[in-house]
């Protein structure tokens, strides 16, 4: 199973009042496990960057001014989505500004029936609890120490080990579930299958010295129920 993990910085809150996509960065998971390919693009808003804005990314206009627009790399980007599911936290966040630059260049939308929000799932899992990406990787022991300030491709890797760890945990592909798979004999796994030790199978026919004893038990009754007439 394929999957994108992605994040964005903008200019701001609400493409439909100006605001830009600035970055994006995206981690391939096959089977909940990262593949090693991504996709990272800076684009330039045609816009100024607001203070606000800069203060969470690091992203000046200055430094935005000779980065490509977004329709010059759109079809790039759509290359590696392909039609994977999109895995985003507070997703409807970043779809709406993916969407809205789409359609600044004439692509469609990306459908979100392909949604997947982490936030969604972090709200089933501990209601009531704080469900910021700082705050869950807290909870789930996640080092995000160099994360000094929100970057798309950093933040989509902290977001990749989050995920996992929301839908079943650090056990998949470690040594420990490699060194049970050697104890299974001629079946055939997939990958991210939850393997579990053989054990041998349970004996329940009675052996002939259990017979034995149970006859000679039966034996000592005097007029048992069974054996009395109708």
């Amino acid at each position: 199973m394929r999957e994108i993990i992605f994040d964005t910085e903008t200019t701001g809150f609400d493409p439909a009042s100006g605001d830009r996509l600035v970055e994006i960065g995206c981690i391939e998971l096959i089977n909940r496990v990262p593949s090693g390919r991504t996709f990272h693009a800076y684009y330039n808003p045609q816009r100024d960057m607001p203070a606000a804005a800069e203060a969470v990314h690091g992203l000046s206009s200055h430094f935005l001014s000779d980065k490509p627009l977004f329709h010059t790399g759109a079809a790039d980007l759509l290359a590696f989505l392909e039609d994977s599911p999109l895995v985003a936290h507070n997703a409807r966040f970043d779809f709406g500004f993916l969407n809205h630059e789409l359609r600044r260049c004439g692509h469609a939308d990306v459908s979100m029936d392909r949604m997947i929000d982490t936030v969604a799932i972090a709200r089933t899992l501990h209601p009531g609890a704080k469900h910021s990406l700082d705050a869950l990787c807290t909870r789930y022991g996640i080092d995000r120490s160099h994360r000094v300030k929100h970057g798309a491709l950093l933040d989509a890797e902290l977001l990749a080990q989050l995920y996992i760890e929301l839908t079943g945990g650090r056990q998949i592909g470690l040594g420990l579930a490699q060194e049970e798979e050697k104890e299974i004999v001629g079946v055939e796994l997939s990958a991210g299958a939850v393997v579990r030790p053989v054990r041998p199978a349970r004996v329940f026919t009675a052996s002939a010295q259990e017979l034995e004893r149970h006859a000679a038990f039966i034996a000592t009754l005097t007029k048992p129920l069974w054996l009395e007439e109708a």
